[in-house]
């Protein structure tokens, strides 16, 4: 089993948004990025190859930084009406 979870983490609204991908295989966390940290973190030897291949990489690294506000934020605003109004 192999897998990638997108997940965004807000406070107060949109003011300040987090951004988080977890990598799993075989229902174990190996790398994930955090828009916190701006980078890639292995979190098992597995992972620790692809972080750096990611970290690397310069120009997808500018892109996974800016999932903040192109991914969370965006939604953010599709979903607002339907959840946070709501409440």
């Amino acid at each position: 089993l192999f897998g990638h979870i997108s997940e965004c983490q807000f406070l107060n609204g949109t003011k300040q948004v987090r951004f988080l991908e977890r990598y799993v295989y075989n229902r174990q966390q190996y790398t994930h990025f955090d828009s916190d940290v701006g980078k890639y973190v292995a979190d098992t030897a597995l992972g620790e190859l692809q972080a750096e291949y990611y970290n690397n990489d310069t120009e997808y690294l500018e892109y996974k930084r800016g999932q903040a506000d192109r991914y969370c934020r965006h939604n953010y605003g599709v979903v607002e009406p339907f959840t946070v109004q709501r409440s």
